[in-house]
């Protein structure tokens, strides 16, 4: 039988061995979630020893994670905006700068109530979860083209408690008709934005984890951009603003396209690296 101090040092070696990215935090939370606590009690209870159970769970999650699975999808649970979302391989993780997108979306919106929003390319379910959670009132439509992250959104909605007031459509943004979704007061979407010649230099856990559908649109990172861009003008009510998250290698390519179709008060805002990571602008 080994503490959990050894167990951890043990680990931080192998994990940094393996080439994982901060090696002692990613052991930390391994354990902390086999013994079902916060990470920095772990700090309390170095010298208590972990049972053959624990152990043999240990060995097998730091296996996993040595083989670049991402943490998140080991645990099988992330927190994004004061939200708690069941995340596995049917969808992308949720980033810190989506957390962004969200945080802005409200604070334009938080005063206002009864809203009606388009969020495409619903993955995970993390955007729309944390609207519905902090906008009063509102609803939504989600669309994804991949049943299994439709399947995913479901069970976060339940998990968050949200019945009413969102509907899961299966769509293919790229091909379908926007028109049939209906108006709203705002579209929100997390595209695929990786571009085909990225995609081979991604690291590990997204190259060969992360659903590759939810990542790249296979050619130069803009076409669901473009797409996008161009049929929100159908559905968005007078002064219904569109919210994208990007990449900033593209943020002025996607400026342009806004301003290429008719929209106005374009921003692109930074996250905290002084990079462009959202932008937004608003129908004429």
């Amino acid at each position: 039988m080994i503490t959990v101090l050894e167990a951890i040092n043990l680990s931080t070696e192998y994990l940094q061995k393996k080439g994982v990215e901060s090696p002692r935090l990613n052991a930390e939370l391994l354990l902390a979630h086999i013994l079902n606590c916060k990470r920095l009690n772990l700090y309390l209870m170095f010298d208590r020893p972990l049972n053959e159970k624990e152990t043999n769970q240990y060995r097998d999650f730091l296996s996993r994670r040595s083989k670049r699975e991402p943490l998140q999808y080991i645990i099988g649970t992330t927190e994004f905006y004061n939200v708690t979302l069941k995340i596995d391989s049917r969808a992308l993780i949720p980033r810190p700068e989506t957390e962004l997108l969200v945080e802005l979306v409200i604070n334009l919106y938080k005063e206002k109530s009864n809203l009606k929003f388009l969020d495409i390319g619903v993955g995970s379910g993390c955007i729309t979860v944390a609207l519905l959670k902090n906008l009063s009132n509102s609803t939504a439509i989600a669309i994804d083209i991949s049943d299994e992250a439709l399947s995913l959104t479901k069970e976060n909605l339940l998990l968050n408690n949200i019945g009413d007031g969102i509907q899961l459509i299966k769509f293919n943004a790229l091909e379908d008709d926007y028109t049939k979704l209906g108006k709203f007061d705002f579209v929100v979407s997390n595209p695929p934005y990786v571009s085909k010649e990225e995609y081979e230099n991604l690291q590990p856990e997204l190259k060969y984890y992360e659903p590759r559908i939810a990542l790249t649109d296979n050619e130069n990172g803009l076409k669901f951009y473009e797409v996008i861009i161009k049929n929100s003008r159908h559905i968005l009510n007078s002064t219904g603003k569109l919210f994208f998250e990007i990449t900033p290698s593209i943020a002025e390519e996607v400026k342009a396209l806004f301003a290429a179709n008719n929209f106005f008060n374009i921003k692109l805002i930074k996250d905290l690296n002084n990079h462009f990571r959202i932008i937004y602008g608003e129908k004429e």
